[in-house]
């Protein structure tokens, strides 16, 4: 019997709203425990949750990027389940009218449908070392209960453990690029959930599934699915049954672990928030939002392609692999610099000493986009050498003057004067008369040697292409 694996994502999306979803406490990471917290975020009698604007309007910008529909109408419930990390015992979330429904992200010839993206606020966060009671007790922070999410459902499409790391990939590229969430999954601002199945291939029923929690990094949701595809599949061709369960990846050890038996909807005994009225989103309000959406990955690596000439390949590392290189790119472009050569620039020296400095953002680089221009500007017209240039662009990062005082402060500019490097080129063709004479006899290659030693000569500053037309003047 062969068997195929069947996956479906939870994306869980922290909102970058400055303060909560219900009250107006901070959403800052890091702060010391329990230091953002008030009555309605510790759910004190009395207390009544009002709506954070600014949430509603980033999950709406999320629904529109990825094709959904926003509902005119949609409600909050209460998720009636033991959260040891919410301090009032439930959850308030969305749950049969959620904000929006449908959508789709595409990956290569496979699209992935989603099913809904709903509201919800966070659970706190408990803590089992580090503290001198951490021998006894559970430790309970409660600043991240109540930060604003959204959680991105998908259909069970994904067929394997790549894909589905991809789609997660693909998500967080566009949840960043829209500005709606920070990307940061070590600070769990963005974490997935995995519900992997098998079945016989052909069937269109699903079978039991797990549900893999809490899983921050792409690498891991594939690893983790890799391990529990391979754990089903044994249970199954032994003739056993797959419970269906919720698990955990435990990164150390490279497997899932048992964590609970999976619950049902019934479980969590939903019912409506008394406290928080239908939410009602007009179609004036969804169209001011996408009139104010940025361009997404996919279109503008389209774009760059067709608008600047530069390769799919080049795009592709100026929009996804180096934050905020795309706008540095166009910036330059527009100042005049050459779209290729400000690209290779970007991926070369930029990206190198970003690296260096210990950042993958381009909003670390000390100078503009005009001074990249002003710098390429002086290669392309043959003031400076390209070895020169390199000499500048360091000087520029660490001193931030631009290209041409440096330039002139340092005399790096090339010598182009067809008398000055005559006077050079006669020097250097006296003091070596063999490879000369070799290159008399057809021996080619002392040509490079003689244009090498122009080169030393002038102390890097000939213009190598008026050097070697006249070496070959002289001794063509």
């Amino acid at each position: 019997m062969h068997l195929e694996p069947v996956v479906g994502l939870e994306i869980h999306c922290q909102l970058l709203t400055a303060t909560k979803i219900f009250c107006g406490c901070a959403t800052t990471f890091g702060a010391a425990p329990n230091t953002h917290v008030c009555p309605v975020c510790l759910g004190l009698p009395g207390a009544l949750p009002v709506l954070n604007r600014q949430a509603v309007e980033f999950a709406i910008r999320a629904a529109v990027a990825l094709g959904s529909t926003v509902n005119a109408t949609s409600i909050f419930a209460r998720k009636n389940y033991f959260y040891p990390d919410l301090p009032k015992g439930y959850q308030i979330s969305q749950y049969d009218r959620p904000l929006a429904t449908g959508g789709e992200v595409r990956i290569g010839d496979t699209t992935v449908r989603l099913t809904r993206i709903h509201m919800e606020e966070d659970a706190g966060k408990s803590l089992h070392h580090g503290f001198p009671e951490s021998d006894r007790h559970t430790l309970l922070d409660f600043n991240r209960a109540g930060v604003p999410l959204i959680e991105i459902v998908t259909e069970p499409d994904l067929r394997s453990a790549a894909d589905a790391a991809i789609c997660f990939s693909q998500l967080r590229e566009i949840l960043v690029a829209i500005g709606v969430n920070d990307g940061n999954m070590e600070e769990g601002s963005l974490r997935c959930d995995a519900n992997v199945s098998l079945r016989p291939v052909g069937e269109t029923t699903l079978g039991a599934k797990a549900e893999v929690k809490n899983v921050n990094s792409f690498r891991f949701l594939q690893k983790a699915l890799e391990y529990e595809i391979t754990r089903q599949r044994g249970v199954l061709e032994s003739g056993g049954r797959v419970e269906q369960e919720t698990r955990l990846w435990n990164s150390d050890t490279g497997t899932t672990e048992s964590m609970r038996s999976k619950e049902g909807a019934h479980d969590y005994r939903y019912f409506p928030e008394p406290d928080l009225p239908p939410l009602q989103v007009d179609a004036a309000w969804v169209a001011r939002i996408t009139a104010s959406m940025p361009e997404l990955p996919e279109a503008r690596q389209g774009r760059l392609v067709a608008a600047h000439g530069i390769s799919d390949y080049d795009a592709d590392v100026l929009v996804r692999l180096i934050p905020g290189a795309a706008d540095f790119f166009e910036a330059a472009v527009a100042a005049g610099a050459a779209a290729k050569t400000a690209s290779n620039w970007i991926q070369g020296e930029i990206r190198r000493k970003l690296k260096e400095v210990g950042s993958d953002s381009v909003a670390a680089v000390p100078f503009g986009p005009a001074a990249l221009a002003e710098l390429t500007g002086l290669v392309d017209s043959q003031v400076i050498s390209s070895s020169a240039a390199k000499d500048v662009f360091e000087a520029m990062w660490e001193t931030g003057q631009p290209a041409r005082a440096i330039v002139d402060a340092k005399g790096l500019a090339q010598i182009g004067d067809t008398a000055a490097l005559e006077a050079i080129v006669d020097a250097v063709l006296a003091a070596n008369p063999d490879p000369v004479a070799q290159y008399r006899a057809g021996k080619v290659q002392t040509f490079g040697f003689l244009v090498g030693q122009v080169m030393k000569a002038s102390k890097g500053k000939a213009n190598p292409a008026v050097a070697g037309e006249i070496l070959k003047a002289r001794i063509g």
